[in-house]
């Protein structure tokens, strides 16, 4: 048995890990997209560094992009196995995909007119809406906590691990030569005492384990500093300054994070008096989704829910769907709280309210997540004088501000404590993956210290054999 790493790789993005039994089944954790690489970025999406047709079985994390984002295009050149995945993880993805391709055709589209006035040859996008729905037909929903025989000698389980909604941890049970060796996958771990989603499940003993380290080298501050750190630069901005705060927020997860806190001051009578606009069709579609899955919530919030049926809503809040009426808030000079995706500012309707906003002093733009480092969201965090948006400079005159408690992911407490049901000397080999240099070594060392030896960083591609 070996397992080769195709994907978030000393990188955050692009999550693939190939496990290949010695019977020749094949095993895909993740198809993830690269995102935020530079110039790279579409070469690195358009191979795989395997046959597609070769695939067996696809066992998903979670929604993210950075996760199933390649899953069409995996479809399109040749696979036609099973999709596994939890219930509310296949129907964010569908969503999700849907509206990466839908992308994908417009930037297509653009690109390609520039091109033929150049005499150049076209580009065609990584798939099509049609791939998306070919994809679609092979999702297959397995229940948490539920051990399931994908086939003799393979079973899966998927444990809540509290990233987003669905989000979990795959244990895989591999049965070779009458020995079972198990392997878990983290997916993105979330944090505990998250305000909406239950905190990661405890896991069962593995052989060998596949872990993330985004944030393994920091801590964020405290989940429940959130609300009043936003009620303050509401006040200070919309109320003081009388002018705008935009925030741009990931269309799962961070929106409805968002609008929770915002309900959360609602209900505590001081959410200030001036207009919210989520101004994202897909945060408005994958809200939708969310509510349909309070099976997924904490305790917490299902007593919240007794008395309030919509914890995601409140005085003031719009939802904007037209593209139009988004065009028409750049021209307004009401102050008002904008959010809208993507969460790194690297592309969608924020990014033009930020071109249009960022040269006026009463402007805030707070980020409120992780942004990869080529994006225009950490450009901005890096509080520079000018910056390039849409091939103009523009000088930076609005206030940028950030939020940390607001990240999904968990940082390197949450990451030991969720490591803590392991007993380090039965790991023989544990894997880092999805994190940058810096945090990934840090990590490491950490880990060294709770005991745990063997660790491996593996590079792209990088093939290791399982004992």
């Amino acid at each position: 048995m070996k397992i080769t790493f195709h994907g978030a790789t000393q990188t955050v993005t692009g999550s693939k890990h190939l496990i290949t039994m010695s019977n020749g089944k094949t095993i895909l954790l993740d198809c993830g997209m690269y995102q935020g690489m530079g110039k790279e970025t579409q070469e690195l999406n358009s191979y795989f560094g395997f046959r597609a047709a070769d695939i067996d079985y696809l066992v998903l994390s979670h929604a993210h992009i950075d996760h199933s984002g390649l899953i069409p295009r995996l479809v399109k050149e040749g696979f036609h196995g099973r999709i596994f995945g939890t219930q509310a993880t296949l129907d964010l993805t569908e969503v999700l995909l849907k509206d990466s391709a839908f992308i994908q055709a417009n930037d297509t589209k653009f690109l390609n007119k520039k091109r033929l006035a150049k005499g150049l040859q076209f580009f065609e996008p990584l798939y099509t809406i049609e791939d998306v729905q070919a994809s679609v037909r092979l999702f297959e929903a397995v229940p948490f906590n539920t051990s399931f025989t994908i086939e003799d000698n393979i079973r899966v389980e998927f444990f809540v691990n509290g990233h987003i909604l669905g989000a979990s941890t795959i244990i895989l049970t591999l049965k070779e030569n009458q020995k079972e060796t198990r392997i878990g996958f983290s997916g993105d771990v979330g944090r505990y005492g998250d305000p909406i989603l239950m905190s990661p499940d405890v896991l069962p003993q593995v052989d060998y384990m596949i872990i993330e380290s985004t944030y393994g080298n920091r801590l964020h501050d405290k989940i429940d500093e959130t609300p009043d750190l936003l009620h303050d630069i509401i006040v200070e901005t919309c109320i003081g300054k009388r002018g705008k705060l935009i925030i741009p927020a990931f269309s799962v997860g961070r929106t409805q994070e968002l609008l929770y806190a915002l309900n959360e001051m609602e209900l505590d009578f001081r959410l200030p008096d001036v207009k919210y606009y989520v101004d994202s069709p897909l945060s408005m579609t994958v809200t939708k989704i969310v509510k349909r899955h309070p099976e997924c919530f904490n305790r917490s919030i299902q007593k919240i829910m007794k008395f309030d049926k919509d914890p995601f809503d409140f005085k003031g809040l719009h939802y904007i769907e037209d593209k139009r009426e988004s065009q028409a808030l750049n021209g307004s000079n009401e102050p008002c709280v904008i959010i809208s995706a993507s969460g790194m500012a690297e592309a969608g309707r924020v990014k033009h309210h930020i071109a249009n906003n960022i040269t006026d002093p009463s402007t805030t733009i707070l980020m409120v997540g992780y942004c990869e480092k080529n994006s225009l969201g950490a450009r901005l965090k890096a509080q520079p004088t000018e910056v390039n948006i849409f091939g103009d400079t523009f000088p930076v005159r609005a206030d940028i501000r950030s939020i940390d408690s607001m990240s999904a992911h968990a940082d390197y407490r949450d990451l030991c404590q969720y490591l803590s049901s392991q007993e380090p000397d039965q790991i023989r080999t544990l894997f880092i993956v999805h994190g940058e240099d810096d945090s990934q070594m840090a990590f490491k060392e950490r880990l060294h210290k709770k005991g745990f030896m063997k660790i491996v960083i593996p590079q792209r591609h990088q093939t290791f054999e399982l004992d």
